[in-house]
């Protein structure tokens, strides 16, 4: 085995790079994204990512460790920003719109990138697993396929051929009961929405990506990873999600990751015992079977 196709190990000179790439413009904001594709010519298989932060903050930054590692093994990473909620404003639904967005820009400028929009798969963390598999599960529908329609490609769909779900948060309701007696004053998904549930539970639902597991709609294969010591997000959003997908007759796969927090997706892979490091050989291995 090469030392590229090693856990950890990087050969930089096999990954290109394009940093900040604007991928759309909505309400006057530049959205951009980082590539990392193979140094070869395409076209690559290609994964959208999207970083955790609470729907507040975090950066395409998240996936410096992961994007080139993958990347040096034959498949691009696309890592994007998107609008955050702030005390004053809420980031719902703007950054689904943003996600969605960035899912149809690779697809439509596909040659000039070097990736293969056939085989286009999304990935998140926390926050970004929220938006990833939404936009999987139903970015096409009209609510949110209409709402954007100056974007350059706002016809190319943005179905995906798999979900990388990393501590995802796929019930926002959950969610917001769990963060009570944990974060009484950082109510995350209420400033997402702009509201608590009680005031509007409707829109929460319609918020959620299992909302829209159903028998019958087309979808990606979905791995969904999540720590067994995770206290940010709990472990019942993943077990959920994913008896959710089964029962619809989804592809999905669990994978439990022992004595992990959160956020460790964004580690450093050359450390020892990394935990990101033993979950990338995983992702490349399902995207490669899957996707």
């Amino acid at each position: 085995m090469s030392p590229s196709r090693l856990a950890g190990a990087i050969d930089l000179s096999a990954v290109a790079v394009r940093h900040d790439l604007e991928y759309a413009r909505h309400d006057g904001v530049s959205l951009k994204g980082h590539l990392w594709r193979p140094a070869e010519p395409g076209p690559h298989r290609v994964i959208v990512a999207m970083h955790g932060g609470g729907w507040q903050a975090g950066s395409p930054d998240s996936f410096q460790h992961l994007g080139p590692w993958l990347a040096a093994r034959g498949c691009a990473v696309f890592a994007i920003a998107y609008r955050f909620s702030k005390p004053d404003r809420k980031a719902w639904p703007e950054c689904i719109l943003d996600a969605r967005a960035a899912v149809q820009f690779l697809k439509g400028r596909a040659d000039e990138l070097g990736v293969d929009p056939e085989r286009v798969s999304i990935m998140g963390d926390s926050a970004g697993g929220h938006l990833s598999a939404l936009v999987a599960l139903a970015g096409d529908d009209p609510v949110f396929a209409t709402a954007c329609p100056d974007d350059p490609f706002r016809q190319i769909s943005t179905k995906v051929r798999c979900v990388i779900g990393n501590y995802g948060v796929y019930d926002l309701v959950g969610q917001w009961m769990h963060d009570q007696p944990i974060r009484p004053n950082d109510h995350i998904v209420q400033r997402l929405m702009g509201f608590a549930p009680m005031q509007n539970r409707r829109a929460y639902f319609d918020a959620s990506p299992q909302s829209y597991v159903e028998t019958g709609r087309t979808g990606p294969s979905f791995l969904l990873v999540h720590g067994t010591e995770d206290d940010v997000v709990d472990r019942s959003q993943t077990d959920n999600f994913h008896t959710a997908l089964k029962l619809a007759g989804f592809y999905t796969r669990r994978l439990m990751v022992q004595g992990a927090g959160h956020y460790f997706v964004s580690d450093p892979m050359d450390e020892a015992g990394s935990l990101s490091a033993w979950l990338a050989p995983r992702i490349l291995r399902f995207v490669e079977e899957r996707g």
